[in-house]
């Protein structure tokens, strides 16, 4: 079975093309000790042949291999003819990657570093404004109880008043009554359609922000039969309103 290889360096030879790969030389120091006895190894010299396919798709030129580091995978063979392979031993290479450069690597250190500074300036600066806000919350108080005596002198009159017009603006423009959902009846003809999923979708959206409907319904004024706003009916019985605004259409 092959024995997987991994060496990593630059070209230290141009790089040669055939008919669908490429192929170049590198080298790698040898161990700097050996066993008792044994001489040194200083370095030894590599044939890589990578497929062209493989080779395009790493940006890679004849002139950037020569100076970029790279990581090469492959097993050793013993196929290739000798000129086409001057290197000690020959690998058929399964992956090829550029290696990041040391400058651009610190380059980038150094970046992230001064984010990072910046980062922990702008919450020292929002930690330093905080006590500013909060004498102004102290006057939006006294200012809140110096209102409270003039609410306790209010006639009863007014304030019974005053729930109804809190509920003028929950309801959407053009709305004339509030009618309880189950009054209403819904014809056949819309019974057999179904609106556009998507658009209902964003009304139910609206209205759980908004907390009413986008526009009311169009009922008669005596059956209470639905004319208009069939989508916004589902949506109300989706969300499960008790009340629906409605705006009126007499009978002809």
């Amino acid at each position: 079975m092959p024995h997987k290889m991994t060496i990593t360096g630059s070209a230290t030879g141009p790089l040669r093309e055939y008919d669908r790969y490429v192929a170049f030389d590198m080298r790698e120091k040898g161990s700097p000790s050996a066993p008792k006895g044994l001489k040194k190894s200083t370095f030894i010299s590599y044939t890589v042949f990578v497929a062209k396919k493989a080779f395009n798709k790493t940006g890679l030129t004849k002139k950037s291999i020569m100076h970029e580091k790279i990581l090469i995978q492959g097993e050793p063979t013993l196929d290739i003819p000798i000129d086409e392979c001057p290197g000690e031993i020959g690998i058929i290479c399964f992956q090829i990657t550029v290696l990041p450069n040391k400058n651009d690597k610190e380059a980038n250190e150094s970046k992230d570093k001064k984010e990072a500074q910046q980062e922990v300036a702008a919450t020292k600066q929002e930690e330093k404004q905080a006590p500013v806000s909060q004498p102004v919350a102290k006057e939006e108080k006294k200012e809140a109880e110096t209102v409270q005596p003039e609410v306790k002198e209010t006639p009863v009159q007014e304030k019974k008043a005053a729930p109804q017009q809190k509920q003028l603006p929950t309801q959407p423009k053009g709305t004339q009554d509030v009618v309880s959902f189950n009054d209403i009846i819904v014809p056949e003809a819309f019974l057999k359609t179904r609106p556009n999923p998507v658009k209902t979708e964003e009304v139910i959206e609206f209205v759980k922000r908004r907390g009413h409907l986008d526009k009311p319904l169009t009922i008669e004024k005596d059956s209470k039969v639905l004319k208009d706003g069939y989508r916004r009916y589902i949506v109300a019985k989706t969300v499960k309103m008790d009340k629906v605004p409605v705006v009126y259409e007499y009978q002809k």
